[in-house]
């Protein structure tokens, strides 16, 4: 009897050492991670851009973009930094709505599917150089670099999915050799969808 108790309080005694080695183990390991995480490699130094990271990323409710600008003065650092912000909104607004059109007019029985898809993205650039003059700023921050005496602004910019949406279908149901073959709600469809798409 004595023997059994003794073996169970040493079976116990063993499961709880290694389980305790294994806790130990494990907290290790997460440390190291997170000291990889912390600690850039050596000779590297980390560069924190401001008005960046997840929070300024585009998703399926807007679009968004950020950029610097540098300059000797600083108002000229900030008409940059909001220059190419908006140059860089544009290119992605243009590389998303090509795909809307070229899925929208594919799924439409139309003739000359290629002509009417170069309007189409005809139209659309005119509606986002529009729409451009429209930017939020979300993030806006001006600093003084003590090495050059330079100034250098940093921004993000976000325009609204459902507004462009809506100027989009504007133009598009006001033009003559569209009007005929266009489908707001198939259109729309088509664009929430591509957004979607971006979450993943």
């Amino acid at each position: 009897m004595k023997t059994m108790i003794t073996q169970r309080t040493l079976s116990i005694a063993l499961t709880a050492l290694m389980l305790t080695g294994a806790m130990t183990a494990c907290k290790s390991k997460k440390k190291q991670a997170e000291a990889a995480k912390q600690n850039p490699p050596e000779g590297e130094t980390e560069v924190k851009v401001l008005c960046s990271g997840p929070e300024f990323f585009t998703d399926n409710k807007v679009f968004r973009a950020n950029a610097l600008g540098e300059s000797m003065d600083q108002a000229t650092a900030k008409k940059k930094a909001m220059s190419n912000a908006r140059a860089d909104l544009a290119g992605a607004i243009n590389t998303r709505v090509k795909a809307v059109i070229d899925n929208y007019v594919n799924s439409r029985e139309m003739q000359n599917r290629e002509e009417i898809g170069e309007r189409y993205e005809s139209l659309a650039r005119e509606v986002v150089d529009q729409q451009l003059t429209g930017v939020k700023t979300i993030c806006e921050k001006s600093m003084k670099v003590n090495a050059t005496g330079n100034f250098k602004t940093y921004v993000a910019i976000e325009l609204s999915a459902q507004e462009l949406l809506a100027a989009y279908n504007q133009r598009l149901s006001s033009d003559e050799r569209l009007r005929i073959d266009y489908d707001y709600e198939k259109f729309k469809e088509t664009f929430e969808r591509e957004m979607e798409n971006m979450k993943k």
